[in-house]
């Protein structure tokens, strides 16, 4: 299951979550974004309880999206910890997000 955040929940959600995160930078416009989000719900189902997958709206919570220089989406960011560990950009295949998130455990 893929969270949906905002600014409001990032911290408790992310920077606080006793497992690794994967967060999805997307806008409901972004067609490249829509590309990644199947993916993101495989892996999500695939890494339950283990690693946490959420996404959070550009548009609607600009202040994370700023705070991370969140340029272009799609943009992946993987936290470890509460600290950005990895990113991915674009609209990218299964077999360049696996490894990151894999690398997550």
């Amino acid at each position: 299951m893929v969270f949906e955040i905002t600014d409001q929940s990032f911290e408790d959600e992310v920077l606080k979550s006793d497992i690794p995160v994967v967060v999805d930078f997307w806008a409901p416009w972004c067609r490249p974004c829509h590309m990644i989000a199947p993916i993101t719900e495989k892996l999500s189902e695939e890494f339950e309880g283990k690693i946490k997958f959420c996404k959070l709206n550009v548009d609607e919570s600009s202040q994370t999206a700023m705070q991370y220089r969140v340029m272009s989406i799609p943009l992946l960011l993987f936290f470890n910890g509460g600290q950005k560990v990895d990113e991915s950009l674009g609209a990218v295949p299964e077999s360049v997000i696996r490894p990151k998130v894999e690398a997550l455990l």
